[in-house]
């Protein structure tokens, strides 16, 4: 083991997005023997400053789904992919068309521009994307599409996500990578851009082989990295489709799942 990959929300967090001191004595135990600990998460920077110095995160971490890769300690970006204006732009006319009233928003700036619709901030929560409301702002939608964006956000006030992503998976279209984390919007990335493929990358240019890699996960947007990585723990509550994809299904967020694997692994 010389690389842990963790989602943070419902892996490495417990039910109040809090880390344990068990889980931080895991994480610090496996950092002094000099294994890496990353953060991979749907979440931006922004919402990784929140706990990074609870979990003591200061190295790479992967975000926007694997999109981006940045180093927390002192701000170097590895890697941004970013979905096309013009992808972006045919994503929303053909679901707008199948779906009526849906709201629409752009991460963009390495995760710390974050581009609403109007009417986007009134149904949102500061959990959602760990920014305040009242600091979202609201633009036509048109603004929203226009730009490049390391992921696009996709909700409405009634409909469930998984609503929204079966109806979008239906569409055929092509040239991006749809997924769910838990939250209550579908999430899109570039084509071909999963956690897995972030992790892919970070371990390259970390001289990591994947046999190597220990990753943790819970939710639909795990799934890629959980096959990927030499051993794939996907948590106790995870759904069917998450735990098949791992190699072990071990304890709940709230039984400090990923310490206990961790303390199992280090012996």
């Amino acid at each position: 083991m010389r690389l842990i990959a963790t989602d943070l929300d419902g892996t490495l967090l417990d039910s109040s997005s809090a880390v344990t001191p068990r889980t931080r004595a895991a994480l610090d135990a496996a950092r002094e023997r000099g294994i890496h600990v990353v953060p991979v998460t749907a979440r931006q920077p922004i919402g990784l400053r929140t706990l990074a110095a609870d979990a003591g995160f200061d190295g790479w971490a992967l975000c926007s789904n694997g999109a981006y890769a940045v180093h927390l300690d002192d701000g170097r970006m590895l890697f941004a992919e970013e979905l096309p204006s013009d992808t972006i732009r045919a994503l929303a006319e053909a679901l707008g068309a199948s779906i009526p009233g849906l709201l629409f928003a752009s991460v963009r700036e390495g995760g710390e521009s974050f581009v609403a619709q109007e009417g986007y901030a009134a149904i949102a929560a500061l959990s959602d994307h760990k920014r305040d409301p009242a600091t979202m702002g609201g633009v036509p939608l048109e603004q929203v599409l226009a730009a490049p964006s390391l992921k696009l956000v996709i909700r409405h006030p009634e409909l469930a996500p998984v609503a929204l992503f079966d109806t979008l998976r239906s569409l055929g279209l092509t040239g991006f990578e749809a997924t769910l984390s838990g939250a209550p919007f579908v999430e899109v990335m570039a084509e071909g851009v999963t956690k897995a493929t972030g992790l892919a990358r970070l371990c390259a240019h970390l001289g990591i082989d994947r046999a190597d890699v220990v990753a943790f996960g819970d939710a639909l947007n795990d799934v890629e990295m959980l096959r990927w990585a030499g051993h794939g723990v996907a948590m106790g509550h995870a759904g069917p489709e998450v735990a098949d994809a791992a190699d072990e299904v071990g304890g709940t967020n709230d039984e400090d799942g990923v310490a206990q694997v961790i303390e199992r692994l280090l012996g």
